[in-house]
């Protein structure tokens, strides 16, 4: 039997889970569970009833010729956003705790987007790519080049996407590397010098690059799924427009449930969504992982 001072202690443990238990059931495991089983209906919001059609939202996504537009143009800023704010923000890392001074006002500074509200940001992003009265623009006819309608052509909405994508993750990806960079030992320099190392390049190589390896692969893995997970930008600045070229996977998710009302589809779209993501985890845990070198 149980010590009455060891039940005592079970007991308070469990009164004092209980909150965040009822709260992960509530807000995280039955809606979950709740979309898993819209996936597999044709309902509709509003709808008095619902019609259980297997896999029928599957096939018709795979038929659907928007949503493979969307997959393809989520994987082409996934790709453009990813490596670029992976290497711009190591790259700032590197030059802000090589700086002897300024450390805090440059640290401040390329967090701010990562603080800033996205609907706000996306307002100022409008107005700097505005093809008439923007100052990018402005300074593109200043210097004698083309002036490109950024958000409203199909040839560079998706890469001006990219860029504000870039922009709000750069910060974000510099103070993971930075707290990356404050863990690796000094004497270790030192110890790298002394066997030749002399220029700055070479201790990167041989020190830095290798001992950063967890955070590179942490920043790789948040990376990628906040990259996913666009849609702030595209619903405020673009609306998936000009003919579908900026139209990703979230925004796709939003429109056919709460513009078209097709739930059902919506929860579909979703399960696709959880699934690329649990992918990347996996990825993650299982592949890169028995590649990083852990000190």
């Amino acid at each position: 039997m149980r010590p009455p001072r060891l039940a005592g202690e079970a007991v308070a443990g469990a009164l004092m889970t209980l909150p965040a238990a009822i709260a992960y059931l509530l807000l995280l495991l039955l809606p979950t569970l709740a979309t898993a089983l819209l996936a597999f209906t044709d309902y509709e919001l509003g709808a008095p009833d619902l019609g259980w059609i297997g896999l029928g939202n599957f096939q018709e996504m795979l038929a659907d010729r928007g949503f493979g537009v969307s997959v393809r143009n989520t994987l082409v800023y996934v790709g453009l956003v990813t490596p670029v704010s992976i290497l711009g923000g190591l790259g700032l890392a590197l030059l802000v705790e090589a700086g002897a001074k300024g450390r805090a006002f440059f640290r401040a500074v390329f967090f701010l987007p990562v603080v800033s509200l996205t609907a706000a940001m996306a307002a100022a992003w409008q107005y700097l790519l505005h093809p008439t009265i923007g100052p990018v623009n402005a300074a593109l006819r200043a210097m004698g080049v083309g002036t490109p309608f950024w958000l409203s052509s199909s040839d560079t909405v998706l890469l001006s996407l990219a860029a504000i994508g870039v922009w709000e993750s750069i910060g974000f990806n510099m103070v993971l590397f930075m707290a990356g960079l404050t863990a690796i030992p000094r004497e270790l320099y030192a110890a790298a010098e002394v066997d030749g190392a002399r220029s700055g390049f070479d201790r990167f190589r041989l020190v830095t690059w290798p001992l950063l390896g967890p955070t590179t692969l942490f920043v790789l893995t948040i990376s990628m799924i906040r990259s996913l997970r666009v849609f702030d930008t595209v619903a405020v600045l673009t609306q998936g427009g000009p003919n579908k070229a900026s139209e990703v996977l979230l925004f796709t998710m939003y429109q056919q449930g709460f513009t078209y009302l097709r739930l059902g589809y919506s929860a579909a779209i979703t399960l696709v969504f959880l699934a690329v993501v649990l992918a990347l985890m996996w990825l993650q845990t299982r592949v890169l992982d028995r590649r990083v070198h852990y000190s």
